[in-house]
Formats: C-alpha cells, structure tokens, sequence
C-alpha cells in the first residue's frame, strides 16, 4: 500500500511539474502584446494662430506617441469619427510578412466614416525611432500624426548610456488651409503654394518646451512629417551626436546642425552642458527660395534667463554641404540593432545583386493637369485595393510590369502600376532625379543599404564609388537636384509595398507606384494570411474570407 501511494505521488509531482514547464512555456513563447483605442476626430486648433480644423487621435495633436519593444505586438482598434474615409500607416515599421496591415490604400480599404478596424502589428526586429500618419487624400496636411519609437530587448545592448530622458520632435511645414481646400487645388490640376509656415510637435514659435537638468544627457528622436520641404535641426549652443536613423546606430558623429528630409527620423544624444538658461530649438526649410523657420525651447530646469535674441541660422541652399554631411552618416559595425550580433555581421556588400532597377522621377501635364511620374508612369489608384485583387485574383485592377524598370524617355502617361519582383531577390535600386528639386523616397515593409549618392547622371561606373563596407541603413532616402542615389535592398518581404515620394503632393499626383514581392510557398512562413476582420471594398465586395485565417 505504502508503494502504491509513492508510485501515486510520483505521478501526481510529475504532472504538476509536467504543467508548471508547459506554463512557463506558454507565458514565455509569445512576445507581449499592447493595447490601444484610438478615436480620430476633427478639432479646431491655432498651429500657427489661424484658427483650422485638424485632424485629432484621442483629441491630441500630434497623437499618442506608440512605445514599444522589439517583438512586441501591437492592437490598435481605430474608430474613424470624420466624415471622410480613413486609414493610418506606420512609416518605417516593416510589417514583417504583413503588408495586410500597412495602412495604404493599396493594400488596405479604408476604414469609412463611423466605422473602426483593428490593426495587429509586430515590431519584428526592430528598433528605433519612426512615425504614423494618416495615408489617404491630403490629411496628412490636416495632423492625425504621431511619434512611434521601437526600444531595444533588455538582452540586447545599446552603444550608449541610458539618456536621463526620451523626447520626440516631430517638424514640418504646415499650411493655414484646410486639408479639402488643397487637396481642391491639386485635384484641379494645380501645384500647391509655398508653406505658410513650420511647426514642431503641432505648435508655432517658442511654442513647445524641454526641460532638462544641467549636466545630463538627453535624447532627442526628430522626425521631418511636412508635406513639401527638407528641414535643418539645431539646437542653440549645444552639439548633436547622432546615434540612430531609422532603426540603425550610426557611426557616434558629432554635428552643429543636420538635415532631415521628408519621411525621415533619427536620434541624437544633446548634453545640458551649457550656462543655466534657455536655448532656441531650431528648424527651417532648406532649398527654397524663401527660407520658414520655427523654434522651440530647450528649458535648463534652474534656468537663471529666458531666450532672448534672433535664433541661430542654419545653412540653407548649400546642396554640397547636405551631400556632404549624408555621406558621413555611416553603420556602426559593432553595435547591435534589435538582435545581440553587430550590425556588420551582415556583409551587404559581399552579396551579388541579382537585378537592376532605376527609377527616374519627373513632373508632367497629363490631360492639361499636373501629374508626377516614375519612369514616365503616373500612378492613379485602382477601385479595388491591390493586395486583395492580388489575393482575390480579380482581373482587371493592375497587370504586373505595368511600370518600366528603367526610365524610357517617352512621354509620361497615366496607369496603376505595379512592378514584379523575386521574393529573396538582391537588388540594386538607383533613383535619379532630373529635377531642380530635392526628392525623398521611402519604401514600405523594408530598410535599405544606402550605398552611393552623387551628382550628374548615374552610369554602371559609378558603383566604382560604392559605399560598400559601412553604409547607412534606412528606409527613406533624399536624392538631391540633378543627382542620383543607389540603394541595395534584400527582398526578402512577401507582400504588396508602396514604393513613393515623400513629398506629399508628388506623391497624390502619381509619384509612387507598387512592389509586388510574391512567394509561390502560399506559406504561413513567408506570408500571413488576409485577416478575419480585413475590409473589403470594390470589386472585392462579397468575396469569401476564409474562415480558417485570423
């Protein structure tokens, strides 16, 4: 008997224990989730002392700034209280095997007015410093944007001390007119005028303000979210040592001032080391004629006087000085990014590229009206999102290879293109740019090696010049007037991506277009399925969802 009720406790420790690991296991084997409710609503705000209706989450402008963790996972349930459709896309965060959740019009319906659509969203390894905006029309003209930062793993380390605080700087130009109105002048075949101002975090002049301690060290995460022009950043008598952009640490450089053009973010590290008192936080407009600037204020906590005086200047039609400095922001091999090995473990520069692909921005009157082309194709938006036609297989809404991967030379025509691309290619991408003005790129779902960007016409001659070691990686690139910028991507991101101008107006009138990376697998591995709760509209209405898909 005394054997039996041993062999029984045995058991009875052994599927305790048996439970405890399957506990531990389950607890432990998926990444942490977040939780939001956003509701988007107009709200009557002075940005810039004009009274103007903007476009507010949860009544703030900017809106709630998104902090997270590599892995984690992120619900966002957002009701769209406006009267016009609806979506938010999350500039920078690649979505991995999910551009079922990217937020553009080509891979997403709109969520219509009164209705709500719950985004899931993993950071999959990543880290650093991005923003949200809203996608469709011109609202992104009207606020509805916010600061998104992705923090290193605890096991991960950070090549440098924890700063005393985290501050987002989210500038850009911004117009007086309401979104309609401007979104009114492009749809009639016009440019938009020039800004009628810039405002950092949603507020004119001195009107936003950071407190630091004397002596410690800040970290500053500063995004450009205009709509037409690159900005300069500086901070009066301080030093900037840049540590990150877009997710990479950089080589730990120290700047006066640095540009950041449309779409971009990084991260720089500021010491309160100057005499108690208050400084001017600068930005302004760089390459245009007329020069807009706005300030903040950076408040010593025992601050013995306020700002007085002109802000500093900053430098501002100077195109070599810009390529200069880009030049020189480089990858910091040694540190690690969102895993624990160095960033230059990966030796993009050894790996042959498998494709070619130059793309030529240019401005085109189309049928009387102002359009913007790549590889002389302007883009206009299908009736029906591509990704579901994609996954639908309805015919009619876009034909691969319906966009060059060349320039041609013709003239420039309307079409919805998309371009064909190898899953797990390795590819070369040059932009050139033609034009007078500074372009900005961006491509969703992946971060690219920006390995070369120079003046004059790119020619097979100028990868002799390739940056082929050390290269910033990033998701959003400037290219500057009369000149080009080559890129190396890994395309290793199933999905339907918008590649486009950052610059908002090129971007409505046609300056972007798709990539299509496709895996013929149909595997949970490359690609996860359309979700249960996906939207559907155009030609996609009444179609079947699969009822095993999440």
């Amino acid at each position: 008997m005394g054997d039996c009720k041993g062999d029984r406790l045995r058991a009875c420790c052994f599927i305790i224990i048996l439970v405890m690991l399957l506990v531990c296991c389950c607890t432990n084997g998926e990444d942490p989730y977040r939780f939001y409710t956003w509701n988007v609503t107009y709200g009557d705000i002075y940005p810039l002392g004009v009274k103007q209706q903007v476009i507010l989450i949860n009544g703030q402008f900017p809106g709630p700034q998104i902090e997270t963790v590599t892995n984690e996972n992120l619900i966002i349930n957002v009701f769209n209280s406006l009267d016009q459709p609806f979506l938010i896309s999350w500039n920078g965060v690649q979505q991995r095997r999910n551009s079922w959740q990217d937020g553009v019009y080509g891979t997403n319906c709109p969520i219509p007015p009164g209705g709500n659509f719950t985004y899931t969203l993993q950071v999959k390894d990543q880290i650093g410093s991005y923003f949200y905006f809203p996608s469709l029309a011109l609202h992104k003209a009207a606020g509805g944007y916010g600061g998104f930062r992705i923090l290193s793993r605890s096991v991960v380390p950070v090549p440098f001390p924890p700063p005393a605080a985290d501050y987002t700087i989210l500038a850009g130009d911004w117009y007086n007119k309401n979104h309609n109105y401007l979104k009114a002048i492009l749809d009639s075949g016009h440019d938009l005028p020039f800004p009628d101002g810039l405002i950092i975090n949603g507020r004119g002049a001195n009107g936003y303000t950071f407190t630091v301690d004397q002596g410690k060290t800040y970290r500053f995460r500063i995004s450009n979210v205009g709509i037409t022009t690159s900005i300069n950043f500086r901070i009066q008598g301080h030093k900037l040592l840049l540590v990150e952009v877009e997710g990479t640490h950089t080589l730990q450089n120290t700047y006066d001032s640095l540009d950041i053009h449309l779409g971009q973010s990084l991260s720089v590290l500021v010491t309160a080391d100057q005499p108690a008192r208050d400084y001017y936080i600068v930005a302004s407009t760089r390459f245009t004629s007329q020069v807009l600037a706005t300030t903040a204020i950076l408040h010593y906590s025992n601050s013995a006087a306020a700002v007085s005086g002109p802000p500093p200047g900053g430098p501002t039609s100077q195109i070599d000085w810009s390529l200069e400095q880009a030049r020189s922001i480089r990858l910091n091999l040694t540190a690690s990014a969102a895993r624990p090995n160095p960033q230059g473990s990966y030796h993009y520069g050894l790996v042959k590229t498998t494709r070619t692909i130059r793309l030529a921005s240019s401005a085109a009157v189309i049928n009387g009206k102002q359009r913007y082309a790549v590889n002389g194709v302007s883009f206009i938006p299908a009736d029906t999102p591509l990704k579901l036609a994609d996954y639908f297989k309805i015919s009619g809404v876009f034909s691969l290879g319906s966009i060059p991967d060349a320039p041609t030379g013709g003239g420039a025509y309307l079409k919805t293109s998309v371009m064909a691309a190898d899953y797990r290619g390795y590819v070369e991408i040059v932009f050139e740019n033609p034009e007078d003005t500074v372009q900005s790129w961006h491509i969703d779902g992946y971060s690219f090696f920006v390995v070369g960007m120079d003046g004059g016409q790119w020619t097979p001659a100028s990868r002799l010049g390739y940056n082929l070691r050390d290269a910033i990686a990033r998701c959003t690139v400037q290219v500057y007037p009369k000149s080009w910028s080559a890129v190396y991507i890994a395309l290793d991101n199933v999905g339907m991506w918008n590649v486009r101008s950052e610059n908002w107006v090129r971007q409505y009138l046609g300056q972007q277009f798709y990539l299509r990376i496709f895996s013929a697998a149909n595997s949970w591995r490359d690609e996860y399925p359309i979700p249960r709760n996906a939207l559907v509209c155009g030609q996609a209405l009444g179609r079947r969802k699969p009822n095993e898909n999440f």
